[in-house]
């Protein structure tokens, strides 16, 4: 993995990427929707501004989270990216909620005897210009995120699908509309209703894996038993007690207690504990913050 400065400057340079397509596409939306007499269209629009806005974010958090560690935030500032993707998620529940009170609003609509306007051709166009475009952009973003292994990154890459997830269902119904014509127009807010619960399931993904962290949540189960395997097989290590986990932006932070043999001089049981802390970095990254504190095994 890169270092913090350059991993801050790739995910800053890949998400200001995504930030200027999510512009151009934004404003081909709003046109597709005005000519083409789509209100799905325009409502597709609205929701690849908030992605606009939503690359904004990330953009702040993540140029926060790569400064170094200072006198007031001793343990970096990696907490402010695990703030932005916890954010992202948040927007994303608040997106396909309004999506789906949009779509039940629709189908009440044509149910009770309304018609929808038949959209246009351009509508449809833009519609499926911004399937792939969104794809292509939450691949781009998904895989440099994991790459630098940044939770704010690959948060803002769901969010570049919600809007895919969201203009597949635009498409479908732009196009039965057009096709089917009359009271086939219901598609397109049903197909909304079924996006909106794939939205609401990464949105719950993303918001809670991220407020656990904030809240100091301990490491999953695998992580836990890779470090303490790591410990107790450490030439030198008796035991261990007190392990302690949680994680700041993309690394680690570990506490614990290793117990060595007592009659060992106090260089001998340093050199151990050394040991210990760059085989754990050479595993979890340089950048592990590692509290390693060494007692005599009684």
């Amino acid at each position: 993995m890169q270092d913090g400065d350059g991993r801050s400057k790739t995910a800053v340079k890949v998400t200001t990427n995504g930030m200027v397509f999510n512009i151009f596409l934004t404003i081909f939306k709003f046109i597709a929707g005005i000519s083409g007499n789509s209100a799905a269209m325009i409502a597709d629009a609205v929701h690849s501004f908030s992605d606009f806005i939503t690359d904004i974010v990330v953009i702040f958090g993540l140029r926060a989270a790569g400064k170094p560690a200072d006198h007031n935030h001793h343990y970096g500032h990696g907490k402010i990216e695990t703030l932005c993707a916890a954010f992202v998620g948040i927007v994303l529940f608040i997106i396909g909620l309004e999506i789906l009170q949009s779509g039940l609003s629709k189908i009440l609509f044509v149910a009770g005897g309304g018609n929808l306007e038949q959209p246009g051709a351009i509508a449809f166009i833009a519609a499926v210009v911004s399937i792939l475009t969104k794809e292509g952009l939450y691949r781009y973003t998904l895989s440099a995120g994991r790459s630098i292994k940044s939770d704010a990154m690959i948060a803002n890459a769901w969010h570049h699908r919600s809007d895919a997830f969201s203009s597949v269902g635009t498409m479908i119904g732009i196009g039965g509309a057009m096709i089917l014509g009359g009271r086939w127009v219901i598609l397109d807010p049903v197909a909304a209703v079924i996006m909106s619960y794939f939205i609401f399931k990464v949105a719950f993904e993303i918001s809670y894996t991220n407020i656990n962290e904030l809240t100091e949540a301990a490491h999953d189960i695998d992580i836990v038993k890779e470090i303490s395997y790591i410990i107790v097989s450490t030439e030198g290590v008796r035991d261990f007690h007190k392990l302690k986990t949680r994680k700041i932006g993309s690394n680690i932070a570990t506490d614990v207690h290793i117990q060595v043999d007592k009659d060992l001089s106090l260089i001998e049981a340093h050199d151990i504990c050394t040991e210990v802390e760059n085989r754990l970095r050479a595993k979890f990254g340089m950048d592990s913050i590692l509290y390693i504190h060494c007692e005599p095994d009684m």
